[in-house]
């Protein structure tokens, strides 16, 4: 087990400690230690209050002192440090209308989700677990800590973040829990949406993804989500990790009289952007009929999407999206041929509209557009070399300019 991270961190948990302070590593990276997993992330909590954290450390950036939080620089990096917490009243199943500051662990760890992320360590690596959440992962078991009505109550965004630790850990849910994301799932209608597409990128390129996807068809969870609840999810097979932009536009080119918006997952333009084109080449790939299409194809979208949906052949066939040659396009066919390509862009074409226009004597307009696309496609099937002089002398012989 990797103890390098907690290593680098400890002398944080010391220098509170030695000023009279519980501080204790706790939430992911102990549930991934304890599992002999890769740690990135090192949380630490403390009884000591934002100021007082402040008063000790030379170094802090206040990023959530409102919250408990101060970021401590030491040594060059940085670690988030948080007051032991207590929650008031959850009205909008997202958020505590207040947090209290408290000075006991148990106090604070009594707030969280699941018992494997309520599982504290010292300097010294004794775990400290009130809830048995050593034994639950030693089981492969999702528990909430205490009532699941109550903590899903709290905050629906906790079935989400359940269903994605089954899809990434493969463990099971315990009983009262999944029954408490059943009776709250309608819940989840309140949570912002980019809460909830944080998670479902991780759910979808979870490892055991198959059986959570099944959960959240079962919960009937997609029908409270924006975009989501206008396509018939339960008509979508998913049992393999998958990135989230691809499951999209699967569902988007399976579905494709459904007018959903991507605007409602509020993600990013260049995410928008592959999606979009993810499902126009979906949609393009059974139109291919000969070699010459394939490689207009290949460079219109490029190897690297081409081979992700090959990659994806099983879902593709398993959700009955229309048929393509496998004779034509095939994994080894697309990285063959992405290699002959003699242009791979406009941009490596040796001519510019500029150039057509004085060899043409003519006026810019729509037709420059179109006569560049004929010269692309001239370029890649080889009829004319992609050499300026050459590309001039085909358009005047090939090309009726009107």
């Amino acid at each position: 087990m990797t103890k390098t991270l907690f290593e680098q961190a400890k002398p944080i948990l010391k220098t509170l400690q030695s000023n009279h302070y519980q501080a204790f590593f706790v939430g992911g990276s102990v549930r991934d230690y304890l599992m002999h997993k890769t740690i990135h992330d090192i949380d630490i909590t403390t009884s000591a209050t934002p100021e007082e954290v402040e008063a000790i450390f030379e170094k802090t950036i206040p990023i959530g002192r409102e919250h408990g939080t101060v970021n401590v620089v030491y040594n060059g990096e940085h670690y988030e440090v948080t007051t032991f917490r207590a929650e008031g009243d959850y009205d909008d199943h997202r958020r505590p209308n207040e947090v209290f500051f408290v000075r006991e662990l148990y106090e604070d760890v009594k707030r969280r989700d699941f018992t494997m992320n309520a599982i504290a360590m010292d300097a010294d690596f004794h775990i400290h677990d009130y809830f048995n959440g050593q034994q639950d992962i030693e089981n492969h078991i999702i528990r909430t800590v205490g009532n699941a009505h109550e903590r899903f109550n709290e905050d629906a965004l906790r079935i989400i973040r359940g269903l994605r630790f089954q899809a990434q850990l493969g463990f099971a849910l315990e009983n009262e829990t999944f029954y408490g994301m059943k009776s709250h799932i309608h819940d989840i209608k309140y949570l912002s949406i980019e809460r909830i597409v944080v998670e479902l990128k991780k759910l979808t390129s979870g490892k055991y993804v198959a059986h959570s996807f099944e959960n959240l068809q079962y919960l009937n969870a997609f029908n409270y989500i924006p975009f989501f609840k206008h396509y018939k999810l339960n008509d979508f097979i998913l049992d393999e990790a998958i990135p989230f932009t691809l499951f999209v536009a699967l569902l988007k080119a399976q579905q494709p009289l459904v007018n959903g918006t991507l605007n409602d997952l509020k993600i990013s333009n260049n995410e928008k952007k592959d999606i979009g084109k993810l499902e126009r080449l979906l949609n393009q790939l059974p139109n291919i009929k000969s070699k010459s299409d394939f490689k207009i194809l290949l460079y219109d979208y490029g190897e690297q999407d081409i081979l992700l949906i090959l990659n994806f052949i099983d879902l593709h066939i398993k959700n009955h999206l229309p048929s393509f040659s496998p004779l034509i396009i095939n994994i080894q066919s697309v990285k063959e041929e992405s290699k002959k390509l003699p242009i791979h862009s406009r941009k490596d074409i040796d001519i510019n509209g500029k150039d057509i226009l004085e060899a043409v004597n003519k006026q810019s307009g729509p037709w420059l557009k179109t006569l560049l696309r004929d010269i692309e496609i001239a370029i890649i099937n080889r009829d004319v070399q992609n050499i300026k002089p050459e590309i001039i002398r085909w358009v005047k012989s090939h090309v009726e300019i009107q």
